[in-house]
């Protein structure tokens, strides 16, 4: 009975839960959340990294390359350009191949820093923010806008009001428009639209593109990345105790509560006092309205703006940065975060596997296909000069952009003569359709069923051969 029992403190921490009353009213206009405009390094860098892929977006599709739109998802010729490459509806496994690298990417990068993917390139997000910006600009400050709403409509509500869906609307309408120009010529399509010339289908896709944006980022915000976005469901099967999340430091934090600034921060634990002034400046700057104190909460997407204004606050205080960051479950706790763990390293396994096949079969794809179809209404036939005659059908498909001169050619079967032309010209992205009849002495043939090869070739601009040996068969008897 010598051994002592280990006390452990078991000290209640306030955490402030959230307020179920008003949970009927809670997406309603008047209760909806107002965020904060915050600056800071992740801010920052986070707004010019949105940036760029924002402008990635609206150029792109204005590219043009060797005179046609370089970057064209055209799905009425069911072929994709990609700059010099063209995929068909035969490289699907390519498209298959390129989901899976970006899934396991996902998930590598997930298991890593959590749901950076949400915070930093989203679209919701970055379309969300640029809608905020909007409203701020049009309705003022936070407080501003609250201000604003709770007021009865007059004239200036009303014009700041309607500025700001005028402008939401546009940037809907440019979005709907560059996206849809990725499906359809854009060069094109913004004159046709705008002067009400584009075919109906065009015009409804355009529509319907606008209103999801007006509304996911103008009205629905945090509702997308909290009830409809599957992605905030299932993250929590990819996080460990060692994944880095923005995280609030419970035990430099409490005891919160207001304090002047004049109290040195030395005497803040004489004082029973934490870090944290609870001024819920975190709270009003998160796009999701949470309360990072409260713990990990599957509507944090990782934004780290919780974590500029929270390190804005503790230089004002002159307390030391880091009260709410970048953390880990494992360092919180005292401990230190492992980067080389099973789970991360079977992620990052996977994924380099998938990029080497990805990388191998787009290497090995070949920029010429030929289908060989049989003629149904006759197996064979004898002509009038003795010979067996089977008749076929070649589709040539050229995959590439240039125009090429095709040489064609049989193989597996002797003294054959070949009716039909082979030396034929094929545009760039063009299905040709050759009729082509194939005979031979019927002694040349040993069996009923004779496997022979249509050889298809080309050379490249470069000068590099490209033929495909298709397979088929020359019946008799």
């Amino acid at each position: 009975m010598s051994e002592r029992i280990p006390v452990k403190d078991v000290t209640p921490v306030k955490v402030h839960q959230p307020d179920s009353s008003n949970e009927a009213i809670r997406y309603s206009s008047n209760n909806r959340i107002y965020v904060r405009s915050v600056s800071g390094p992740l801010e920052t860098f986070r707004r010019y990294f949105g940036f760029i892929f924002l402008g990635l977006f609206a150029v792109l599709p204005w590219i043009t390359y060797e005179g046609q739109q370089a970057v064209l998802f055209d799905l009425a010729e069911q072929r994709f350009n990609l700059f010099s490459l063209t995929l068909w509806p035969q490289d699907l496994t390519l498209l298959a191949y390129l989901f899976i690298v970006a899934a396991f990417a996902l998930f590598f990068v997930t298991t890593f820093a959590g749901r950076v993917w949400c915070g930093f390139m989203c679209p919701q997000t970055t379309w969300t923010y640029i809608f905020i910006w909007l409203e701020e600009k049009t309705e003022g400050t936070r407080n501003q806008r609250i201000k604003l709403d709770q007021r009865p409509m007059d004239a200036d509500k009303f014009v700041r009001k309607s500025v700001k869906h005028l402008a939401w609307l546009t940037v809907a309408l440019l979005t709907a428009l560059t996206f849809v120009g990725y499906f359809t010529p854009i060069n094109t399509l913004f004159l046709e639209f705008f002067t009400f010339n584009t075919g109906v289908w065009t015009t409804l896709w355009v529509i319907f593109f606008a209103a999801c944006t007006y509304g996911n980022a103008g009205w629905m915000r945090e509702i997308m990345c909290t009830h409809i976005c599957p992605y905030a469901r299932f993250q929590s099967v990819m996080f460990d105790k060692d994944t880095l999340t923005v995280a609030y430091d419970v035990a430099r934090g409490e005891r919160r509560g207001p304090r002047p600034r004049k109290i040195p921060y030395s005497e803040l634990p004489s004082k029973g006092l934490g870090d944290c002034i609870d001024c819920n400046l975190c709270v009003q700057v998160c796009p999701t309205g949470i309360d990072i104190r409260n713990g990990l909460q599957y509507e944090c997407i990782n934004c780290g703006a919780c974590i500029d204004a929270c390190n804005g606050v503790m230089e004002k205080m002159n307390y030391p940065k880091g009260l709410i960051r970048f953390s880990s479950e494992a360092q919180l706790q005292g401990g230190t975060t492992k980067v080389l763990r099973p789970k991360l390293v079977g992620y990052a396994f996977v994924l380099l596997v998938m990029i080497g096949i990805l990388i191998t079969n787009f290497l090995l794809r070949s920029s010429l296909e030929v289908d060989i179809r049989r003629d149904r209404n006759s197996l064979y036939r004898e002509t009038n000069d003795g010979l067996i005659e089977n008749v076929y059908t070649l589709k040539i498909l050229n995959k590439s952009q240039q125009h090429r001169q095709y040489q064609i050619e049989v193989e597996g079967l002797p003294d054959y003569r070949f009716t039909g032309d082979q030396r034929v010209s094929v545009k760039g992205g063009e299905v040709f359709s050759i009729p082509v009849s194939i005979a031979t002495d019927a002694y040349n043939l040993l069996e009923p069923v004779t496997e022979i090869h249509f050889k298809v070739s080309t050379e490249t601009e470069e000068g590099e051969s490209v033929s495909v040996l298709e397979p088929t068969k020359f019946l008799y008897r």
